[in-house]
């Protein structure tokens, strides 16, 4: 017959304390069920453990015997329970995170070494991939997800907004002139996929890029270039246009707003190591704010063919 394990600490806790009475109040059970539990266990192991009078309690040998392999047990349950809330108290062991690559190169580097540099007992695994890896299943403790997250067993905390602009040089804009949204898919684009559909002020166009490259800090250099018009995130295209490098293109809201969170499993009881970090991250100095921009360049907005035909007209 299986023997219970909480009758075995019971049986422990019982000659540690001498009596019935005062195992049971430790334990916060009566003297009688204390009593019973231990009658069971004795006839489950066919020997007798305690014998007892009226005035005292006394361990038989084999009961001695047997109480330093329940001890022994009791102790190693105590040290787990104490390495538990410790590990809660302060972080221990490894750290994996998934993050967008874009995101990581920016962001990570600095919350992960203030990080390590504040919890020394712990290690971070940072792989940046521009996927959604299977939290559970590929044995992450967090992710970092542009989007919104679909997984509803997955706990998701809103860090920032990822804000995204169309974007042109200067020499392509004195090229082609200021184009309106309409004009997305008859002009050179720099873009991740071979086709897309891009929407500019309300207005969907289908773009084949004369570039398709899947590195944003590329794509980015391409349009300083000349190259095409490029749809990038603030992060990446800042200091260009703060410098006059690139200038923001259909006035100065942005083409696409996306919601960036860290996500994590369970809803209690979240292990210290990632509460930690995800603070970490709520806090970082250098917020994803949007691009500041500067007004359109004249006639921004006004299809070519119409500039066109002005144009023409003006000639004549």
């Amino acid at each position: 017959m299986m023997i219970s394990p909480a009758d075995m600490l019971l049986f422990a806790a019982v000659v540690r304390a001498g009596s019935f009475t005062k195992a049971a109040r430790g334990l916060g059970i009566t003297k009688q069920s204390t009593s019973e539990r231990l009658g069971k266990l004795e006839e489950r192991l066919g020997v007798r453990l305690l014998e007892r009078t009226t005035r005292h309690l006394r361990v038989t040998e084999a009961g001695a015997t047997y109480y330093e392999r329940c001890a022994a047990i009791a102790s190693q349950i105590d040290e787990a329970n104490a390495e538990v809330q410790r590990r809660q108290a302060e972080p221990v062991g490894v750290l994996r995170v998934s993050a967008p690559v874009l995101y990581g190169r920016r962001y990570l580097g600095p919350v992960v070494s203030e990080y390590l540099a504040r919890h020394p007992k712990m290690k971070v695994e940072l792989v940046l991939a521009d996927r959604w890896v299977e939290l559970i299943e590929e044995g992450f403790d967090l992710a970092i997800r542009v989007g919104i997250p679909e997984n509803s067993l997955l706990t998701a905390k809103k860090l920032d907004e990822g804000h995204v602009y169309f974007v042109a040089s200067p020499k392509f804009l004195k090229k082609h002139g200021a184009p309106g949204p309409r004009d997305l898919a008859s002009l050179p684009c720099i873009g991740l996929r071979s086709s897309d559909t891009w929407e500019a002020q309300g207005v969907k166009s289908k773009v084949e890029p004369v570039l398709v490259v899947n590195d944003h800090d590329v794509a980015c250099e391409a349009a300083i270039d000349g190259t095409g018009i490029a749809r990038l995130p603030a992060i990446v295209c800042r200091e260009a246009v703060r410098d006059g490098r690139l200038k923001v293109l259909f006035g100065p809201q942005p083409a696409m707003v996306r919601p960036i969170h860290a996500v994590y499993p369970g809803r209690r009881h979240i292990p210290t190591k990632v509460r930690l970090f995800v603070e970490a991250l709520s806090k970082r100095v250098d917020p994803m704010l949007p691009l500041a921009t500067e007004p359109s360049p004249q006639r921004a907005g006004r299809p070519l063919a119409t500039r066109a035909r002005r144009s023409s007209r003006s000639l004549k």
